[in-house]
């Protein structure tokens, strides 16, 4: 299980997303690397304050699960579902022969069912008692998009949600490597999934002071590392990997589109919300995850950064990345194209990890005119940037003062 001591690397056999860049690894891919911001008028928040948001485009839960299964399941675990299939069917597996008892599924959710609770909350003040759904319960319950992932992939190994807030789904792939590194699964379906863009959720979002109140320009409100950065722009998506180790992947021939080499985590243990202005416990995290890589600083030729665009978050985490790697680190922030997908950004931003050492190519930061004069890292805008990318981060942070890195290597 190990080679010179170390714990073997895991590779990413299977990308699934769902995100307000698209369906599928084509769709997100292109649309990052165009660095064409997904912001727009939510017609479910007209005539909130923040009438804007990210959502998945076309999403058609009827067509893509059959009316039963999307009848009974809230949006959070739809999506979760089709990305979990779609990762399954670009890893070449087949969930209905694989020994069910060796695969395992880890994914990241914070917010559960948030619109099945806000509707029967309603249904419950204007219609009664009665009225009230059965199937509420188990339709807001955070775990259940573990439990029906596991029943429609035939997945019979552990499943688990974690929740650490936007470090969910970058922890969510940390516990499953650990899963496969352990051998207690050979196959760890891993990420993480969000869709709370309710009015309730959103208004409370603006209440704190996390949102981005451009509301003249939605499409530019979301600007990581930007000096006029204001906010986030609330979204929804999931994304979802395949995981295996690495040699189990090369001994069936399947494409790698990059190894996952090394996990760190570390609490900041300072604010319920804001970030530790030194970044102490995201430099905890990164230096863990680079150590547990075997991988020197210097090494690393790429960060797909947390970047949320928030006034604390972009400068305190720049300060640990020049500080840790060195000041003019190659960064970019892929939030200003699909917003802040909350659980899921850890996942969704490792797949783009993984692509981005797949095929050497950084994505662009979109709508970063103006870089803040903090921010001393080579932050990559305008353009995608065609470079060799054998060693990657990619950082999260969450509410509460979690953080998790993870390190990619390319497959060799």
């Amino acid at each position: 299980m190990t080679t010179a001591g170390r714990p073997p690397d895991i590779a990413i056999t299977g990308i699934g997303l769902l995100t307000p860049a698209g369906q599928g690894v084509e769709q997100n891919w292109e649309q990052i690397l165009a660095g064409r911001p997904a912001a727009s008028r939510d017609p479910a928040l007209a005539g909130q304050p923040i009438d804007f948001s990210c959502r998945v485009p076309d999403f058609d839960p009827d067509r893509e699960l059959g009316r039963q299964l999307a009848w009974r399941s809230d949006r959070f675990v739809q999506l979760a579902v089709v990305a979990a299939r779609d990762a399954v069917d670009d890893a070449k597996l087949d969930r209905t022969s694989w020994n069910g008892s060796r695969v395992g599924v880890v994914l990241g959710n914070s917010l559960g069912g948030a619109a099945t609770l806000e509707l029967q909350h309603r249904t419950l003040l204007t219609e009664g008692p009665a009225e009230v759904s059965p199937l509420t319960v188990p339709m807001t319950m955070v775990n259940m998009v573990a439990g029906a992932v596991s029943i429609d992939c035939r997945a019979t190994g552990p499943s688990m949600v974690i929740g650490t807030a936007c470090a969910s789904g970058a922890n969510a792939i940390g516990a499953a490597m650990e899963l496969l590194r352990t051998g207690r699964c050979d196959v760890v379906l891993a990420g993480g999934v969000e869709s709370a863009l309710t009015p309730a959720c959103m208004n409370a979002l603006h209440r704190m002071g996390a949102l981005s109140t451009r509301r003249d320009d939605p499409a530019a409100a979301s600007r990581p590392f930007d000096v006029d950065r204001d906010g986030f722009v609330a979204a929804e998506g999931a994304g979802v990997l395949v995981l295996e180790r690495a040699e189990d992947a090369t001994a069936r021939g399947a494409f790698r589109y990059a190894h996952l080499a090394g996990f760190g985590a570390a609490s900041d243990s300072h604010h319920i919300t804001a970030p530790d202005p030194l970044g102490r416990g995201m430099e905890q995290a990164l230096r863990t995850a680079l150590a547990d890589a075997g991988t020197d600083p210097g090494e690393v030729a790429y960060v797909n950064a947390h970047g949320t665009s928030t006034p604390l978050n972009d400068s305190a985490e720049a300060a640990v990345l020049g500080r840790v790697l060195g000041e003019g680190t190659c960064v970019s922030s892929t939030k200003g194209v699909t917003g802040h997908t909350l659980a899921a950004a850890g996942a969704i931003e490792a797949a783009y990890t993984a692509l981005a050492v797949a095929y050497g190519q950084v994505p662009p930061t979109a709508n970063l005119t103006r870089l803040d004069p903090r921010v001393t890292l080579d932050v990559v805008a305008g353009a995608a940037r065609s470079q060799p990318v054998p060693v990657a981060v990619s950082t999260s942070l969450g509410f509460g003062g979690h953080n998790a890195a993870l390190v990619l290597k390319a497959a060799a």
